[in-house]
């Protein structure tokens, strides 16, 4: 659909709500989502010096200069031919320091081989019609309540998109889309401070169900935004672990909802143990405690142990348009290098972020007392994060790598890392170079088997 007829469809969208409002923005408000503002509630123009863009609609099909099939798992870059504008190091980094995170710069001032190269800025996140028709719904009902933590009249698009708190910015970013239902097979990896690592390859299966479109309200998902099965593949002493997360919009109404099966146990026999350890800041499994579980995908669950406040918007190199960090030329080897991944193989490019703080609220606990988050405005994906110690200090620094799926269309973090500034390592999540890639179309997954039974029956299976 052209973009002069997205607006139009998007206007009457709007028009079925005016005058019935009572909650998210005044509908004349809203309309901005089909004027200045994109339907994700981005700037449609560009910056003033044109290094930004302007929206055009993304990249919404398949790019006419790539040769790709469906169902490869893999995608070709379309930006292939661009060249770097700039290499930052840590020599050159005073001459960009307004468009650095505090986190790249402390990368730049540690690791002496440590470099951004800056490409051309291309806008080219994009989502399905029926997405957009349902953001700009949201954007008239949609309501938080509570601690920040109650959601009501929204669904399968993201809730707020002209948000007025820094909780509708993260709530942004939980609940953006990213297909319904999707399987995928990845490697992570937290190697020495010399390089050498050991895969863990899973394999996990994904039901987005707030994305679900044949929802026809959030009351219908039992406080539930998505179920994720995943089992280990290898190496040998880890393979057939199984872990099921039910994620939860609410943790008043009720916690995320986990169980696991963990191989090598001395008991007699195997158990599935349900579990409240998979979250907050509970050591992320395979990332040799460099990484909590509330960051995965760079953040997730439940907001309730930090105050969040929008501390502004700016201009920031982000990693984006991933295609060759993500190709499947590059064996994992050439991407996992000692202190940092191959900087020759990332991406960066000028975008306009929100920046949120978090600070731990004196009633909890946590082992960050401070987190920095960086939104990218088009598809409200965390894209970089500082983490801070109980001292203040900072600890770990966060980067997401962002790419467009055409075909579905889609626009997320391909793969993700964690840099540990005291340990000198990180861990590298999501690498799917040498896999089949990851498959929007699993059709396949049911309700049976994202229940407890399901892994007991894996178990029995072996």
């Amino acid at each position: 659909m052209s973009l002069s007829k997205r607006i139009c469809v998007s206007a009457s969208v709007l028009m079925l709500f005016a005058g019935a409002a009572s909650a998210g923005v005044p509908v004349a408000q809203a309309d901005r989502l089909v004027r200045d503002l994109t339907p994700m509630g981005a700037e449609r123009a560009g910056n003033a010096d044109g290094s930004i863009p302007a929206w055009e609609g993304g990249l919404a099909g398949v790019p006419k200069n790539v040769s790709w099939m469906p169902g490869t798992g893999h995608y070709k870059n379309p930006f292939a031919e661009d060249q770097v504008l700039v290499t930052i190091s840590n020599e050159n980094a005073g001459t960009h320091e307004a468009f650095l995170t505090p986190g790249q710069r402390a990368m730049l001032a540690t690791y002496p081989n440590y470099k951004l190269n800056v490409y051309p800025s291309r806008r080219s996140c994009a989502l399905p019609e029926a997405v957009y028709e349902a953001v700009m719904k949201n954007a008239v009902t949609g309501s938080l309540g509570g601690n920040g933590d109650t959601l009501s009249g929204v669904l399968r698009g993201i809730p707020f998109p002209i948000p007025s708190s820094a909780n509708e910015i993260v709530w942004n970013h939980n609940l953006r889309y990213r297909g319904y239902k999707v399987s995928r097979t990845f490697v992570s990896a937290a190697p020495t401070r010399e390089g050498n690592f050991t895969p863990i390859k899973v394999q996990d299966d994904l039901v987005f169900d707030y994305s679900s479109p044949g929802i026809a309200s959030i009351n219908e998902l039992n406080n539930t935004s998505f179920r994720y099965l995943q089992e280990t593949i290898s190496p040998a002493r880890r393979a057939g672990q199984l872990l099921l997360v039910h994620e939860t919009f609410d943790p008043a109404i009720g916690e995320r909802r986990s169980w696991q099966y963990t191989t090598g146990r001395t008991d007699s026999s195997p158990r599935v143990q349900r579990t409240s350890a998979i979250n907050y800041d509970t050591p992320q499994i395979y990332s040799d405690a460099m990484s909590t579980a509330d960051s995965f995908d760079v953040f997730s669950g439940p907001l309730d142990r930090f105050d969040w406040t929008v501390a502004g918007r700016g201009e920031r190199y982000i990693a984006y348009n991933s295609y060759e960090l993500s190709s499947p030329a590059h064996k994992y080897a050439d991407i996992i290098k000692p202190g940092h991944i191959n900087q020759d193989l990332v991406r960066y490019e000028k975008h306009r972020v929100w920046i949120v703080e978090a600070t731990l609220k004196p009633t909890q606990r946590h082992v960050y007392s401070r987190r920095t988050a960086y939104f990218d405005e088009d598809g409200y994906n965390m894209v970089a994060g500082e983490l801070y110690d109980a001292r203040g200090g900072l600890w770990r620094v966060q980067e997401a790598h962002l790419m467009q799926y055409y075909d579905v269309p889609a626009c997320f973090n391909a793969s993700d890392v964690v840099y540990d500034l005291v340990e000198g390592r990180y861990v590298v999540q999501n690498l799917k170079n040498e896999e089949s890639g990851i498959n929007f179309n699993a059709s396949h997954l049911n309700d049976m088997m994202f229940v407890p039974e399901e892994l007991r029956r894996r178990i029995t299976r072996r």
